[in-house]
């Protein structure tokens, strides 16, 4: 059986056998910031991204940013100008977003831990709470009478369906996010008797899924739960946000998504909600597909070394700069990010090689036994697909290491 390979990696140009990001070689972005190890985001192709969702999907859509995928605050100031709203995990990712000067209607906070001074925050900047649970409607409705506001609310549902062949399951069984769907009805009762602001449906079931049949399915479950959810609501549903699970090709044999047939059954959806739910917007959440090819993360070679007929490629990167990509964060089997020596990505010599980082554990691997043109101490390694998930995700304070710098170019 052939191995299989990785989806080709064509959003950075090689020029003279180096990467480039921005118009800029790697070489030239680590000697003008000091050195690496660096992650680098190409706003452009988080641009283009975008417009390619904006002519692809149907009209009316609308899109938000979920940024825990990527929280550095240019990267979100960015996509604030391009997507129709933010979604939030706590109060430091609500202040990131509120700064971008976005409209705070076009805020939402989903989690299943708000404390009460991120419901208070939450609630006098006028975003949007996605609630978790009846405690946590009851003690955002209280805040609200202590504030004199009125809280602006959507709830968080768990359905009895999960996203299947999703990298990520958020929905189905036993879960700690969201209310269970059989008891959503009463707590919309209690909801209108609190006399909170009710906007809608939050339903995100899993992420990081390549199979458009599996979203499809998905999608189609999510609107007819929130057809019938909504005969319960004590107001009209203004935003029906169905959540996102597109992902991106990670690892060897995954392919790209393919978007057609997600978008022409997001149409028709669309046009039944328009029938059925008028005063409704139907939206997506998406995360790591909007910025996760935009980036790479980038290390430098420090030793090379043999060990028992096995190569090492020794970084001053690792599992505490990319947890990723060094298969701690969620994998089961780890597999192979893709990787480059990012100044000789073909080289004239290759060999298979294991490219680790300086950690005292043998859990601090970003390549292992891949092909990869011939390294020396100097050289920098690059690891595709790190515009999301990647700096904040990881235990960067691992070991007392200095923390890798970020740059939006």
């Amino acid at each position: 059986m052939k191995t299989p390979q990785h989806a080709p990696m064509n959003q950075f140009p090689i020029i003279e056998d180096c990467l480039h990001v921005g118009g800029r070689s790697i070489r030239n972005i680590a000697d003008e910031i000091g050195g690496a190890p660096f992650y680098v985001y190409d706003r452009q192709l988080m641009t283009q991204r975008m417009k390619q969702l904006r002519s692809t999907l149907p009209d009316g859509l609308v899109i938000k940013f979920a940024i825990k995928a990527n929280p550095m605050p240019a990267v979100v100031q960015h996509m604030s100008t391009l997507v129709d709203g933010l979604d939030v995990a706590s109060a430091g990712e609500l202040r990131i977003a509120l700064d971008t000067g976005i409209d705070p209607a076009d805020v939402s906070f989903a989690g299943p831990g708000k404390m009460d001074w991120e419901l208070k925050q939450t609630i006098s900047a006028g975003a949007t709470l996605n609630l978790e649970s009846e405690n946590e409607m009851e003690r955002a409705a209280k805040i609200g009478e202590q504030l004199g506001i009125q809280p602006h609310v959507a709830v968080r549902v768990n359905p009895e369906f999960e996203l299947k062949s999703s990298g990520v399951k958020m929905g189905g069984g036993p879960k700690p996010f969201g209310v269970d769907s059989e008891r959503v009805p009463s707590m919309l009762k209690r909801l209108g008797e609190l006399g909170l602001d009710f906007r809608g449906f939050h339903i995100y079931c899993g992420s990081q899924n390549l199979n458009p049949e599996s979203i499809i399915d998905a999608h189609n479950k999510t609107v007819n739960l929130g057809f019938h959810l909504a005969e319960f609501a004590p107001q009209p549903v203004s935003l029906f946000n169905i959540g996102g699970g597109f992902g991106i090709p990670l690892f060897p044999g995954d392919q790209h998504l393919d978007l057609a047939p997600i978008a022409d059954n997001l149409e028709a959806r669309i046009k039944d909600v328009a029938d059925r739910l008028p005063t409704a917007r139907v939206a997506i959440e998406l995360g790591r597909y909007l910025v996760g090819e935009a980036g790479l993360y980038v290390c430098e070679v420090v030793d090379r070394k043999i060990s028992r007929g096995e190569v090492y490629i020794v970084t001053n990167g690792g599992l505490h700069q990319h947890l990723a990509a060094s298969g701690n964060f969620g994998q089961v089997l780890r597999k192979n990010f893709p990787v480059v020596v990012a100044n000789r990505v073909v080289g004239s010599k290759r060999e298979v090689a294991n490219v680790v980082g300086p950690l005292c554990t043998p859990l601090d691997i970003l390549a292992a036994q891949m092909e990869l043109a011939v390294a020396q101490p100097g050289d920098l390694i690059a690891v595709y697909q790190s515009g999301a998930y990647g700096y904040s995700t990881s235990p960067i304070a691992f070991l007392g290491h200095p923390p890798p710098a970020q740059i939006f170019v």
